[in-house]
């Protein structure tokens, strides 16, 4: 929500109170402001000029040059590239020496010969973003209306002047969707007066209800529904006044009467629609539901179909507009409008949410119906647009509103002990200063011995229970004021459990080695909810999902991952090592809590390293990824454990992935990512790691044990076995260590070899064996005799043969 400073001061009285210091105190109260916007304070010397001549430049057929009265004893020479600069037009002007946003500095210049002395400025080279600005404005000058005078503070004129609020609203204060709601909020902080608008339009002879009737179908959907009508209307550009507000409220102004209800909009937090009643068709108004397949084109001039779970208004036959959302191409205001009809509805904020979502329609109304709107005022904005469309569009307002449907207006009553209070704040606070509090926020209250009973206001739909009310008081006796205390008793200092330590060690590890820690959405599509899952499970769907791309619960760290793989790579950041710890959630079946378990996952691409000056560097690999996993295995205990096979899960490449084992159960995957992905992603060459953390740091470890450096030297042999190519290294590794028995300290793999004078279907695999006794120096013989038994087991059990 945007507030502007200049707009709030109708309502409340904010002399004393600069804007950064209301931002404060308005944060300081439970509503987050994020941050207070001041256009004009980086811009100077920007006056309104009156264009007193244009002619076309003598060298250039895109410039114009214009004699311009900026307020000085002698008009200025402009030349202005804008193809809408005419003669007679109220222009804003920066002067020479003027600065626009970006510290942008207007200079004396000569453009193809002719001498420029300023700048004539669009609405965007001062700072109102192309989406606000008027559309006949969007390209081009900006010009004022004729009651500007020149020399005159053109920043003042357009309320660039002014600071801007920006409220982050919680979805329980929908109150402060409107500038009296925001008005009501600071006059309870400051403890003054609210100065609320009194619409009381001058009405004709002629009653609304001879001009339309309204039906309500759907009361559920529609329990209240309010209409005016405003006769013989002239379309034309609001005030400016009206127009920089709205601007400066987010929303793009278009014409009078539409500007209007966008400013009631902003004004009361009642959303509102103008029809032009002589384009309805009928005199009948209809709510209903829509039927299955309905089709209604949309102000956007979009055709939608509509469905039985969506409310339209219609003229008792076909749609004219979208209840809540948006309304119809067929009825909108446009330059030849004379008749309006004023729409003031309440809607249910489920019925709009639905359309809204459907139609993938979002709007300031629709985001009022959802939130909730003030019953009370569904009236009181109705005849303010009836008020203002006489004052600004020149309208005759009709008698009377036509009303259907009736709702509840109920103000609801809560009750707290002071005692309660009390205890829940830990203050000792007395009654009158609670009745104090509730006095400037305007509840009425009675009080009953030690229980006071708050009769809440329609526009404060938050305040239910007793809990409630105990906020208001926390936020306006002030956050700051509630006492700090020690927790009573033996104290005892905290400290990281097991798991939390081996969590802190795992990312120590994994930054130490280069890689960066990334924290990516546990909500995805449905499409990668399943994607690289170790448990494959039916998804866990969100019941009120916010989008279709967040609809459902992960399975597996690694596709957004791979998203931010992604993204740096198309910033060239071709070298990306990311990591997340993060849970995952396993679906347990229906109406039962999922499962959540933590996992480790990683991705890294590019080069692992790389020394320009050395003439060195290395691309990631298997290999890499693999050793970083062995290093984080050491690293937690569990290095003589984990184990690697040959795996070919779903996404990953055939040839370079393998399982990861936790004494022989699996915990996780190793690999590269397949190549057509990586291609439908537009990510390089990546290799990824996904592992079941939890399962990896709860699982039990011996005492670390410590070994005499070895006194007696080892004795090694080097061993090349013929196999057949499918015979997997590590299993002739396992071979080996169990003939070697203990006298065999260390195995590795120090080359493999396929190709010429190696018959087909055969490989040649080279071990490094390592022989040493901790008591005493082997002899030849003794290692003689264990490395026979080893090719023996070799042969016998692997069909290994000793490479000739």
């Amino acid at each position: 929500m945007f507030v502007s400073y200049k707009w709030l001061a109708q309502y409340v009285d904010l002399s004393g109170v600069t804007p950064q210091e209301l931002a404060e105190k308005i944060t300081r109260a439970g509503i987050e402001v994020e941050g207070v916007e001041t256009p004009a304070s980086e811009m100077k010397n920007i006056v309104v000029g009156y264009v007193k001549e244009r002619e076309q430049h003598p060298n250039a057929d895109k410039l114009n040059k214009c004699l311009v009265d900026i307020g000085e004893d002698e008009p200025v020479q402009i030349i202005c590239g804008a193809k809408n600069v005419d003669a007679g037009q109220y222009v804003a002007v920066a002067k020479t020496g003027a600065v626009l946003p970006g510290n942008f500095k207007i200079k004396r210049a000569k453009l193809r010969g002719e001498e420029s002395n300023g700048m004539i400025c669009s609405l965007q080279e001062l700072g109102i973003e192309s989406r606000l600005a008027p559309k006949e404005y969007a390209e081009g000058i900006f010009n004022f209306p004729n009651d500007v005078t020149p020399g005159e503070d053109a920043l003042e004129a357009l309320n660039r002047d002014d600071a801007i609020l920006e409220l982050s609203l919680t979805p329980n204060r929908s109150d402060a969707l409107s500038m009296i709601g925001v008005a009501y909020e600071v006059a309870a902080i400051l403890d003054r007066d609210v100065k609320l608008p009194e619409p009381n339009p001058a009405e004709a002879d002629e009653k609304s209800a001879d001009s339309i009737s309204i039906r309500i179908d759907a009361p559920a959907d529609n329990p209240l529904y309010i209409a005016r009508v405003v006769k013989n209307v002239k379309i034309g550009p609001s005030p400016l006044w009206m127009q920089t507000y709205l601007m400066n409220a987010g929303v793009r102004p278009h014409n009078n009467v539409v500007d209007i209800t966008n400013y009631v909009l902003m004004e009361y937090g009642q959303p509102l629609h103008a029809f032009d009643l002589d384009r309805l068709g009928s005199k009948e108004i209809v709510v209903r539901r829509a039927a299955d397949g309905e089709k209604f084109v949309t102000l956007d001039d979009t055709e939608r179909t509509l469905s039985s779970d969506q409310l339209v208004i219609t003229d008792g036959k076909k749609p004219v507009a979208l209840a809540g959302v948006m309304g119809g191409a067929n009825s909108e205001v446009h330059e030849g409008t004379v008749n309006v009809l004023i729409e003031s509805a309440y809607f249910d904020g489920q019925i709009v949410r639905t359309a809204s979502k459907a139609h993938v329609l979002r709007s300031e109304a629709s985001a009022r119906f959802e939130k909730g709107v003030d019953p009370s005022r569904v009236q009181a904005a109705c005849d303010r647009a009836a008020e203002l469309m006489a004052d600004l569009a020149g309208g005759t307002v009709l008698s009377g509103s036509v009303i259907a449907g009736d709702l509840s207006m109920e103000q609801k009553q809560v009750s707290i002990t002071l005692e309660k209070l009390n205890t829940v704040l830990g203050t000792d606070l007395q009654m009158d200063s609670v009745e104090d509090i509730f006095r400037r926020l305007q509840f009425e209250t009675e009080t009953v011995g030690s229980e006071i009973t708050v009769t809440v206001p329609t526009r404060r739909g938050d305040i239910a229970i007793p809990e409630d009310l105990t906020e208001e008081v926390a936020r306006l006796y002030g956050y700051d004021h509630i006492p700090l205390t020690l927790p009573e008793g033996a104290v005892q200092p905290g400290s990281l459990s097991p798991y939390q330590l081996g969590r802190r060690i795992v990312r120590r590890y994994l930054e130490g080695t280069g890689f960066n820690q990334a924290i990516t959405y546990s909500l995805t599509s449905s499409k990668r909810a399943s994607e690289f899952a170790l448990e494959q499970r039916e998804p866990v769907a969100l019941s009120m999902p916010m989008s279709e791309e967040r609809a459902f619960l992960r399975q597996s760290l690694l596709p957004h991952l791979i998203e931010a793989a992604a993204y740096n790579n198309a910033r060239q950041m071709a070298s990306v090592a990311l990591y997340e710890t993060s849970s995952i959630y396993l679906n347990e079946g229906e109406n039962v809590q999922p499962k959540e378990e933590e996992r480790l996952a990683g991705v890294v691409t590019g080069m692992w390293h790389e020394h320009l000056w050395q003439g060195e560097k290395k691309a990631v690999d298997f290999f890499t990824v693999k050793g970083i996993v062995e290093g984080l295995a050491a690293r937690i205990g569990l290095q003589d454990r984990l184990t690697f096979q040959k795996a070919a899960p779903a996404g990953f490449h055939p040839g370079r992935t393998a399982e990861v084992l936790l004494d022989s159960e699996p915990v996780g995957f190793i690999g590269q990512l397949h190549p057509s992905l990586a291609k439908e992603v537009d990510v390089k060459e990546a290799y990824l790691f996904e592992l079941k953390l939890d399962v990896m740091l709860h699982a039990a470890r011996e005492d670390l044990s410590y070994a005499a450096i070895p006194r007696y030297p080892s004795i090694g042999r080097d061993i090349a076995l013929v196999v057949d190519s499918t015979v997997e290294a590590a299993a002739l590794e396992a071979v080996i260590k169990h003939a070697g028995g203990s006298l065999l300290t260390s195995v590795r793999v120090f080359d493999v070899y396929e190709g010429q004078r190696m018959e087909e279907g055969k490989k040649s695999v080279a071990f490094a064996l390592t022989y040493a006794d901790p008591e005493k120096t082997l002899t030849d013989e003794e290692v003689t005799a264990v490395h026979e038994k080893v090719l023996i087991a070799l042969k016998e059990q692997a069909d290994a043969e000793l490479r000739g």
